[in-house]
């Protein structure tokens, strides 16, 4: 373990980090894993490994610290104390693979005992839907903090955390690039939420025009933040909307459907102008400040491959 110099982190390189791991066994197959990981993301078994049995490992004592608080809660107040679930936030640029770490810390996490239920949830769902974001005139900001619905994000964070039976969360689909209407996932008392997307360590100063008086971080027990060089992040964002062409864009019912007429040079170059245009400028202003906030940061290098921990002291 090296500690840096006047900074709230102690930084881990890949090999001490993976030495955390101890005896925390390894529940997932390489099968399992070609399930788990995104269209883009190279996952491999031995980032399973190194990486995400050493955080599985270091958040079961943050859960079972919880535990011992609500006991300790319980024997004060000598009375029952609802179950109160932990919540995870996972936060990162656009094609960093959040959703890859979510699903893998989803499926460690769910291994810990018979009975333990890991909901996952992002915050895609929470947008404004196309037709509301056209009226406002920010379409061609999707993704940053205004596209949010942020009061309804925060309610049903809030209400998971209170112990609410059922809390349904609006669904979105990527084919057609709009949250679906009348459709929703249900949330039921689970005993870890996963919270995932760009927005979900953004703060008061990241919502000028409309102002929350909660955010959602002030609910979460432990965040993530995952994090790449951007010039990493846009070839893997290029990479990606490369591959989508050859196959969810091929979709009549895809919003994107037109793009599978291009050229792959007009591809390559609409790829890259959507990245500068609208994905680097949300990265640099409204994601990467958020970066400092995190519990813990996972540094990836070449081939989505984590070369370094930071953890909040």
């Amino acid at each position: 373990m090296d500690t840096l110099n006047e900074s709230p982190y102690m930084l881990f390189s890949r090999e001490k980090w993976a030495a955390l791991r101890d005896s925390e066994p390894l529940t997932l197959t390489s099968e399992e894993l070609l399930t788990l990981k995104g269209i883009d993301d190279e996952l491999s078994i031995e980032e399973v490994r190194d990486i995400y049995l050493p955080l599985s490992r270091l958040l079961s004592y943050y859960v079972n610290a919880r535990v011992g608080r609500q006991s300790v809660l319980r024997a004060f107040l000598k009375t029952k104390v609802e179950k109160i679930p932990f919540i995870i936030s996972i936060a990162g640029s656009v094609s960093v693979g959040k959703s890859t770490t979510a699903r893998v810390l989803q499926a460690l996490l769910s291994r810990w005992g018979e009975n333990t239920r890991v909901a996952l949830v992002t915050t895609d769902g929470f947008l404004y839907p196309n037709a509301v974001l056209e009226e406002k005139g920010i379409m061609l900001k999707k993704g940053f903090p205004q596209s949010y619905d942020i009061k309804h994000l925060i309610q049903f964070v809030m209400d998971v955390k209170s112990g609410k039976p059922e809390v349904k969360v609006p669904k979105y689909s990527h084919l057609i690039y709009d949250v679906v209407p009348d459709e929703y996932q249900v949330v039921q008392q689970p005993d870890i939420l996963i919270l995932e997307g760009l927005n979900v360590l953004q703060s008061g100063t990241d919502y000028p025009h409309d102002k929350p008086r909660v955010f959602v971080s002030d609910f979460v027990d432990f965040s993530i933040y995952v994090d790449a060089e951007e010039d990493l992040l846009e070839q893997w964002y290029i990479s990606r909307f490369l591959k989508f062409r050859k196959g969810a864009f091929s979709d009549p019912k895809s919003y994107f459907h037109n793009f599978i007429q291009l050229s792959d040079k007009e591809a390559v170059k609409t790829a890259q102008t959507i990245w500068r245009e609208i994905n680097s400028k949300n990265l640099r202003r409204n994601i990467l400040p958020t970066r400092e906030r995190a519990s813990l940061m996972l540094h990836k290098g070449e081939n989505h491959a984590t070369e370094y921990v930071r953890l909040r002291k």
